[in-house]
């Protein structure tokens, strides 16, 4: 392994153990190297040797200006690989999470936002930007790739209906305006979170800043306050923004806070339209859970931003954004008090197979269409499986009932299960052709079915239709 010939040049033994870490979102791998008198380092491999340069290089900046970033300790003759000082297990990120309400928290928390400008200014002026990687700036294509990101990666998938051209102009619209104002502009971290924040001798450091260029610093300034997974107060945002407007007007003029909190809040907006793009992609595309399942702590952060586009510019993209907000797999979770079952109908040919929103994944998909189909007689067409003429063709002869009766075997053993080992989510989904007549019939009686046998609360929703009914805990 190159990390085990990198560490024996550097140290002149072979570490006795390595351990990978996990948690990069990138190609990059990460490990901690031991030696056998105890002292450990972190080794990172990454095929991608112009990031690496990248990385070093700026890392080698901010250390000579004093911030707070790990030492590289050896490079590989290839650049490949690196070795750096361990900074530890303890990320911010887990601080808030674990421990909200410790002043400890609060402390770093302000320390953080105020050691902030001096990566962005003072390392500012001292990078080289074409040394960045992959672009030397945050300019108007940038912005463009991350606002389609989101259109292609996240809106079109959600299947929210929009005027292109409309939406389009509108996205041109606000490209200009964040791009507009010039004066606090300096080294973007690109990727700042409490995620890439460690907690090292009780101050923050901060790693993984190789995406870093010239570009708006708000940026970095709403992608920590916003972070979904950090789910800071309104209250908690506005003071920690005015701990960090303190610290940058050493370098800046940062404007009244009133017109701080607008820029800032137009560029959260952006960023968090940045942020559902990559989950879109990596979790609606991909079908990775880990990615679906933070979606809506993203959207509850879209609800609260909307009003950062009421300026009339944005009619198109704006109305696109409530409808996402509104959109019921990407409402807010609450806290798991008991056995939730989720039922559907849909379509095969229209919105497909329901996705998993819980992260919990599994459940049971049932294609009626073995059954025979009222909606190829004309009578039955602009009807669907909720009206009594269709119930009535259904019921002929018993066939639907002899399918339910074998989902009812199946399904109800799980719920019973599900039930005694205190599980929280079951999905059960029920597809046709066009999601109009024998699964919305077949999804309304198991429903129905359910909440009358076992009492648990369910969520029905006839996906085509775009009708929702919800069955309280009994």
């Amino acid at each position: 392994m190159i990390l085990n010939r990198l560490f024996e040049t550097t140290y002149g033994e072979q570490p006795v153990t390595s351990l990978e870490i996990f948690g990069s979102g990138s190609a990059r791998r990460y490990y901690r190297l031991q030696a056998a008198s105890g002292f450990t380092v972190i080794g990172t491999v990454g095929t991608d040797t112009a990031e690496n340069r990248a990385f070093i290089y700026l890392d080698s900046v901010f250390r000579e200006l004093g911030i707070h970033v790990a030492r590289v300790i050896a490079v590989s003759d290839d650049e490949t690989a690196y070795l750096q000082e361990d900074l530890g297990d303890c990320q911010l990120l887990s601080l808030i999470t674990e421990h909200p309400d410790a002043e400890r928290t609060a402390g770093l928390l302000r320390e953080t936002v105020s050691l902030l400008p001096d990566l962005q200014f003072k390392g500012g002026m001292a990078v080289d930007f074409s040394r960045c990687y992959p672009v030397a700036e945050f300019d108007r294509r940038s912005v463009m790739w991350d606002l389609n990101y989101f259109k292609y990666s996240f809106l079109k998938p959600s299947g929210v209906e929009f005027d292109e051209s409309r939406l389009e102009d509108d996205l041109e619209t606000l490209a200009t305006l964040l791009l507009s104002d010039k004066s606090m502009t300096g080294f973007m971290y690109r990727d700042f979170q409490s995620r890439n924040v460690m907690v090292h001798k009780d101050a923050p450091w901060f790693i993984d800043f190789q995406g870093g260029r010239r570009g708006p610093v708000l940026y970095d300034l709403a992608s920590f306050l916003w972070q979904a997974k950090a789910g800071f107060s309104d209250a908690t945002r506005q003071e920690l923004a005015m701990t960090y407007k303190r610290s940058a007007t050493r370098y800046c003029d940062t404007g009244t806070d009133n017109e701080f909190m607008s820029r800032l809040r137009l560029m959260a907006l952006f960023r968090t339209l940045q942020v559902l793009g990559a989950y879109g992609f990596r979790g609606l595309v991909g079908g990775k859970p880990h990615f679906i399942e933070s979606i809506p702590a993203a959207v509850e952060n879209l609800r609260g931003l909307l009003d950062a586009l009421t300026q009339g510019e944005f009619t198109e993209l704006e109305r696109a954004l409530r409808a996402i907000v509104e959109l019921p797999q990407y409402q807010p979770r609450k806290a798991a008090s008991g056995l939730v079952v989720e039922v559907n109908s849909f379509g095969f040919r229209k919105s497909g197979i329901p996705r998993d929103y819980t992260g919990n994944g599994g459940g049971y998909v049932f294609d009626c269409r073995a059954v025979t189909n009222p909606g190829r007689y004309d009578q039955y067409k602009p009807l669907t499986g909720l009206d009594a003429p269709v119930k009535e063709f259904l019921e002929q002869g018993g066939e639907i009932q002899e399918f339910l009766e074998s989902v009812r075997r199946i399904v109800g053993h799980s719920v019973r299960r599900y039930m005694e080992r205190d599980f929280s989510n079951l999905k059960v989904s029920f597809g046709c052709t066009g999601g109009r007549h024998r699964s919305v019939y077949s999804a309304q009686n198991t429903a129905e079915w359910i909440s009358e046998t076992f009492g648990v609360e369910v969520e029905l929703h006839h996906i085509e239709q775009n009708i929702h009914q919800h069955f309280p805990r009994r």
